[in-house]
């Protein structure tokens, strides 16, 4: 799962009856059949090779990634899956721009009037790459805009009575706590940068949060800043999604943005006060800044792998469920412990490789579903999700043809599994799916135990979602089924201690029977899916259905 973003990329248990119901009777000799195909022995295996320090990592880009793509076609292959990616290989190779920032020539200079302060990056603040300049300088007023989120159908505008225009939009990290799970999380990514052009800004400074600090220390900011980033690069080698009007993009320490609110109307505790309490307004700061941003831009090539299941109902098989899983993980950095590789142990051959065993298991079916069904491993998701959007935006089957996409990220197995989170059951029939599944399977399904962590706009479904495509992502729920482990303990001590750190190795404790039950679930939920008569729907009235569903490939980004 891509990690929390210093800045910019970047629900469930109300599971709501939809009138397209899935076909009754999950249980069949061939259901049952496909379901004990999947093997707890098998899951390991992948997971043992994929998370081996001989693929170094599995960065996008990478030899070590390039072996592992290699494996997962391999591994199709063998189970005589047809190739669904370019030119009859399994292949669908996406081309790259990477960025880094030069940290000795790039600047942050505050300005008032003849007074002059030259900030100290990485430790004052840090830049976000430009993928489309090499050097790009900004200087202007700075003016405060809330979260910088303009949400009609909330009632709620942080850019009314402001003039952005031609001035850097200085705003709080993330999103208003009091906003709906599905609005947090849509409006804490792209949606801000796109705000920001819509209203005439020209560079955005961003302040965490204190909640965020919590989660997201300065230091590994500072340390996330010096790693190159990527965008993915249209056939004209154009760098996409990019918004050329903003300038400069940038993140204030706590203590740089202290500063600057001594100049404004209210000071920066008053700001997080009127956050909490829902009073945010905005207002000039009379400051301006200078950002001077350098960029070294590099080229790299990555392939998702893909797979295709042919259906078998003349009507139906030119529809595509998607199973989705990212294969990359963050390479090799800087030691932690005496150790420099970031196995993705969990993040995420776990998986990869229970989209293996799901894949399996259709093949061990009588026959195959009505619908047909593609198997899709995807690269750079740590990058900002950019293979499952590459692929979302240029899919190698008709796009109107998919119809759901089953996204698998970190399968976490630290206990023996009694529920699941399913993020996106409340906005489409997908939710009943799984409701059906769970009941089927013994299992609960559990709330969304951390909505601040706006997980569901942090893998590889919400490039679906941004298509109009209903998509759902499971996880193993906090409820341990061994009395003596603490399942919320459990998961939030492997986040502080072990999530994208060289910890994620396969010499963890892994519950492979939990990784089978969790592998089952999701190959009924598909299963339902590929034979239903009617594709899955947005829920009447349902915010993502409203805001994306139908809608054509935004071809200005």
């Amino acid at each position: 799962m891509r990690r929390h973003p210093s800045f910019f990329i970047v629900p469930v248990a109300a599971v709501s009856l939809f009138s397209c119901q899935p076909p009754s009777g999950i249980s069949s000799p061939g259901v049952d059949a496909a379901l004990a195909c999947i093997r707890p022995e098998a899951i390991r295996a992948h997971i043992r090779f994929l998370a081996d320090d001989l693929l170094e990592g599995r960065e996008a880009g990478t030899r070590g990634f390039d072996l592992a793509a290699k494996y997962v076609a391999s591994a199709f292959e063998s189970m005589g899956f047809e190739p669904a990616g370019l030119n009859e290989t399994y292949f669908q190779e996406v081309a790259f721009r990477t960025g880094v920032v030069d940290f000795g020539q790039s600047s942050l200079t505050l300005i008032r009037d003849a007074w002059k302060k030259d900030l100290e990056i990485g430790k004052d603040y840090i830049l976000s790459a430009d993928f489309q300049r090499e050097s790009v300088q900004l200087r202007a007023p700075l003016v405060f805009v809330g979260f910088g989120i303009s949400a009609p159908e909330l009632n709620y505008d942080d850019y009314a009575g402001v003039n952005a225009e031609g001035k850097i939009a200085v705003m709080l990290h993330g999103a208003p706590a009091t906003f709906p799970n599905s609005q947090r999380a849509h409006y804490s990514g792209w949606p801000k940068l796109e705000n920001a052009v819509a209203h005439g800004a020209v560079g955005v400074l961003n302040i965490l949060l204190a909640e965020d600090e919590k989660r997201i220390p300065w230091s590994m900011v500072a340390e996330n800043a010096r790693e190159p980033g990527m965008k993915w690069t249209d056939a004209a080698g154009r760098p996409r999604p990019v918004w050329p009007e903003i300038r400069g993009v940038g993140l204030l320490s706590r203590e740089t943005a202290e500063e600057i609110f001594a100049y404004a109307p209210i000071s920066l505790p008053e700001v997080f006060s009127h956050a909490e309490a829902g009073k945010l307004r905005g207002f000039d700061i009379p400051l301006e800044a200078e950002m001077v941003t350098v960029t070294h831009h590099g080229e790299a090539q990555s392939p998702n792998v893909i797979a295709k299941l042919p259906g078998t109902d003349p009507r139906l098989r030119d529809e595509y469920l998607v199973y989705s899983a990212h294969l990359d993980h963050d390479g090799i950095k800087e030691a932690m412990d005496g150790d420099n590789i970031f196995n993705g142990a969990y993040d995420n051959a776990s998986g990869t490789a229970v989209l293996l065993e799901i894949a399996r298991a259709f093949k061990c079916l009588p026959d195959a579903p009505k619908r047909s069904i593609l198997f899709l491993v995807t690269t750079a998701e740590e990058k900002g999700l950019l293979g499952a959007d590459y692929f979302a935006r240029h899919p190698t089957v008709p796009r109107e043809s998919l119809v759901a996409d089953i996204n698998l990220d970190m399968a976490l197995m630290l206990y023996p599994i009694r529920d699941l989170v399913v993020f996106g059951a409340e906005h489409s029939s997908l939710g009943e799916t799984y409701r059906q599944v769970a009941d089927h399977m013994g299992l609960d399904l559990s709330p969304d135990p951390m909505p601040e962590e706006v997980l569901f706009v942090r893998s590889d479904q919400y490039p679906f979602v941004r298509q109009g495509i209903p998509a759902a992502f499971t996880i193993v729920g906090l409820q341990s089924g061994d009395p003596d482990v603490d399942g919320a303990a459990a998961i939030q001590d492997w986040l502080a201690t072990v999530y994208h750190t060289p910890k994620d190795d396969f010499s963890q404790d892994m519950n492979f029977q939990t990784g089978t039950t969790y592998a089952g679930v999701n190959l009924l939920a598909g299963y339902l899916v590929a034979q239903a008569s009617e594709r899955p729907a947005w829920n009447e009235g349902d915010f993502f259905g409203a805001e994306f569903g139908g809608q054509e490939e935004n071809s200005k980004r």
